[in-house]
């Protein structure tokens, strides 16, 4: 008799996620996909253990085409523009960097664009081209990270619902 009084309590803290979850509330923040048309998921978020290990910090989205655009990701509600904090070459790569606000801050490589650090930018806007990275993926692929504060979340936890399936007893 008490676990079914609590089961509704449960299910209501399952579904409310962890506690620090980095995905928006349901229905409104969500993000939308970089590249359209919606992109296959060539690479999943696998961060390290430690921050100075290897693992791979973000998703790798395989692009429909070469040299498609690229357009801005962030959250429909509040924060929902962005404005570019950083574009320029990482190592032998073209990044563009966006702050979202509250912490938030999205990476695209390898794109080229004419976006300047303090340029606002809107979701959908197109923000550059993909550009070739021979040596990151098969084929043309966007890696798009995001961090809040300093620690890598998984950008897909932004534009889908990766809670787990919950199965209940029937009554």
């Amino acid at each position: 008799m008490v676990f079914a009084k609590l089961i509704p309590i449960l299910v209501a803290a399952l579904l409310a996620g962890p506690a620090g979850s980095t995905a928006p509330p349901s229905g409104q923040g969500r993000w939308s996909w970089p590249l359209s048309p919606k992109p296959h998921v060539l690479r999943t978020f696998d961060p390290p253990d430690k921050p100075w290990l290897s693992g791979h910090r973000g998703v790798d989205l395989g692009a429909a085409h070469d040299a498609g655009p690229v357009t801005a990701a962030p959250a429909v509600a509040s924060p929902a523009d962005g404005v570019v904090s950083f574009a320029g070459t990482v190592v032998d790569r073209p990044v563009l960097t966006i702050d979202h606000g509250g912490g938030l801050r999205s990476s695209f490589e390898p794109v080229d664009t004419g976006l300047k650090p303090g340029d606002h930018v809107t979701k959908g806007q197109v923000i550059g081209n993909l550009a070739a990275a021979p040596a990151h993926c098969q084929g043309t692929c966007l890696h798009w990270g995001v961090r809040r504060g300093d620690d890598y979340v998984n950008p897909l936890a932004f534009i889908l619902d990766l809670r787990p399936s919950i199965l209940l007893p029937i009554h």
